[in-house]
């Protein structure tokens, strides 16, 4: 029992410093705006993450082109987990371009890349906002506070503060999504 109370409390302390942060609404109202234009002039989101936050990016993604809470028309939105084009990148080139490849592939001007990365350090998806930000498209960075390589892309910086493991960021960067998905919604008028 004093796990589960424990977990609870550091889950709970995460929330409020993330709540009562206050870049995060901000953070989240740019990040949907971003989006929502996106949307309105016919480009898509491509997401990506490594692990736990790939869940997050096809979660972010499958919300957009599926439905949040309400029938909607399907949004443009692809989650870069394609096990066939990670293995080749990753064979030919390296696991660091496995996300940069497919953002170079299908990403135009004008689309928005939202990159999951807990540290704010992961290679491949460093360099997958680099394409990105060369290609004119947005960045979205979802990541934690404080110094790392993800956020110098951002257009759109949503950080936790939290210096322990990377669950308690993932749980923070769900309830973003969920709140940017709903505020797409709105702004869309869907």
């Amino acid at each position: 029992m004093e796990l589960i109370r424990k977990s609870l409390e550091e889950a709970q302390q995460t929330m409020e410093r993330f709540v009562s942060a206050p870049a995060t609404a901000t953070a989240i109202e740019k990040a949907a705006t971003l989006l929502a234009d996106a949307l309105r002039d016919g480009k898509k989101a491509l997401t990506c993450g490594n692990g736990g936050s790939l869940c997050d990016a096809t979660h972010f993604a499958e919300e957009l082109t599926g439905r949040f809470r309400n029938n909607r028309r399907p949004l443009p939105a692809i989650s870069i987990n394609d096990p066939a084009h990670i293995t080749c990148v990753a064979n030919d080139y390296g696991y660091d371009y496995v996300f940069a490849n497919y953002v170079e592939a299908l990403g135009v001007q004008g689309d928005v890349f939202v990159g999951f990365s807990t540290s704010g350090n992961s290679e491949n998806v460093v360099r997958a906002a680099a394409v990105a930000r060369e290609k004119g498209m947005k960045v979205v960075a979802m990541t934690r506070t404080g110094n790392n390589r993800l956020t110098s892309f951002a257009d759109a910086l949503i950080a936790v503060e939290h210096a322990g493991f990377s669950d308690r960021i993932q749980e923070m960067h769900i309830l973003a999504v969920h709140i940017i998905i709903e505020k797409i919604e709105r702004l869309l008028n869907l």
